[in-house]
């Protein structure tokens, strides 16, 4: 079974650092001029997309990024359309709108996303006082660099191993927020040396939108992400589009001013769900955690009744691009990911079991009875007993709040006792035919 273990790559100097730049900038170029033959060949009915000529891209860009990375870009781009194809071939008839053939990697002017992959036994990584990676690159940098033909680029490397095993294909990128190059090295453990016997615990998740985020794990322990913050940011962007916008000319519909706030906007938001995946994928298994239930959105991408939770919902969150990360990362963890519906949930009252009566404020639900308790956790719990009845009593829920950079613990979880907003009230005028408010992607 795969594991990933994660760190920062650090070039020693600014001259090291911009060819490390220049080398993953090749790599999305390569990567975006592969992608446009293949997807020239697919839209011609009489033309296979295996046959676009990419003997030629290997000769034009093995100079800046060695052999080796040329092939394995190319491989990468291989993989992408088996997949759309086979994608494509499983929802045919079950989905109103197909798979999208493998997209680019931006462009030129207004950026790229930085990538590239080594393959498995073309890199090296050393670890201890001073640990470092060494990775392939064409001749053309090593000249720029002083190094001779038989010579890899060095660089520095930050973070301890958390896996051991035979590794594979590297993959690095460059994280345009924090300026930060970052490594990922998957590697193959032995399946004795894995998960205990006893990782026998579930967990749910309740997928919202001022709360990103409620999980409840059997043993008790419960999770909130806030997303509050993330969210004003993302309409604090929006809004400066919006402007810059209003004062394009001649009908023009962007600039690039406008298109590096769509880029900056996207790339925070990717960057915190990320960062939320990894770190509660990180919680979950050292709960032992063996099975994660999400909702089944199969029906549930309708418009909610509230415009101000579509916003969050659509626009803002990408819940089909969380789910695919989630999914990704649990497996990397052992961790089986099952959709089930929510059906209810997030109007039933956990003491009583009553659904018509109970009032949703906000982070509030309130049931006749007296019951009063944080939805969006009540929900999480109730989806988790819905399919494990073994569920222990909870204990202190632990919060957590993004700071630019990485989830943190927040000593100081919200009130539950808010007030009443108009498109906020009781809990049947909500989508409970469709059994969850709309989640959808970004369109940016």
């Amino acid at each position: 079974m795969k594991r990933v273990n994660q760190f920062d790559v650090r070039p020693r100097s600014e001259k090291e650092r911009e060819v490390f730049k220049r080398w993953l900038d090749a790599s999305a170029s390569l990567w975006n001029e592969t992608n446009y033959a293949r997807r020239q060949n697919f839209l011609e009915d009489d033309k296979n997309v295996w046959d676009a000529d990419t003997g030629s891209l290997e000769g034009k860009y093995k100079g800046v990024l060695s052999s080796s990375v040329v092939q394995q870009i190319i491989r990468k781009n291989s993989e992408a359309w088996r997949s759309f194809f086979s994608s494509n071939k499983y929802h045919a008839g079950k989905l109103d709108e197909k798979p999208s053939p493998p997209g680019y990697w931006g462009n030129e002017e207004d950026g790229r996303v930085l990538r590239t992959y080594v393959r498995n036994d073309q890199y090296t990584i050393e670890y201890g006082k001073r640990s470092r990676l060494e990775v392939p690159i064409g001749s053309e940098l090593k000249d720029e660099l002083g190094l001779n033909r038989n010579q890899r680029l060095r660089v520095e490397v930050a973070g301890d191993p958390k896996w051991s095993g035979e590794q594979n294909r590297l993959e690095i990128v460059y994280d345009e927020l924090a300026e930060t190059f970052r490594a990922f090295q998957p590697v193959t453990v032995d399946d004795s040396r894995l998960d205990s016997p006893l990782a026998s615990e579930e967990a749910a998740l309740d997928v919202g939108a001022n709360n990103l985020v409620a999980c409840t794990v059997s043993t008790g322990s419960q999770l909130l992400y806030e997303g509050r913050s993330l969210f004003e940011q993302f309409r604090e962007t929006t809004e400066r589009i919006a402007y810059y916008q209003s004062l394009l000319e001649n009908q023009r519909e962007s600039s690039k001013r406008i298109d590096r706030l769509y880029r900056k906007r996207t790339n925070r938001r990717d960057h915190a769900q990320d960062s939320l995946v990894r770190e509660l994928v990180e919680r979950l298994y050292d709960e032992g955690v063996s099975t994660l239930y999400v909702g089944d959105i199969k029906g549930v991408l309708s418009t909610h009744w509230s415009p101000h939770v579509n916003e969050k919902t659509h626009n803002f969150w990408a819940y089909r691009r969380f789910i695919d990360r989630l999914e990704d990362v649990c497996e990397e963890y052992g961790i089986t990911v099952e959709g089930e519906s929510e059906a209810w949930t997030s109007q039933e009252c956990p003491k009583c079991g009553e659904r018509e009566e109970t009032i949703r404020q906000e982070d509030s639900l309130t049931c006749p009875c007296g019951f009063e308790g944080h939805a969006d956790l009540v929900a999480s719990e109730s989806f988790l007993r819905q399919q494990n009845n073994a569920v222990r009593p909870m204990a202190r829920p632990v919060y957590l709040k993004w700071n630019n950079n990485e989830w943190r613990e927040h000593h100081n979880p919200p009130s539950v006792a808010v007030e009443t907003t108009a498109n906020e009230e009781y809990t049947d005028q909500s989508t409970t035919t469709s059994e969850n408010i709309a989640l959808g992607d970004s369109d940016d």
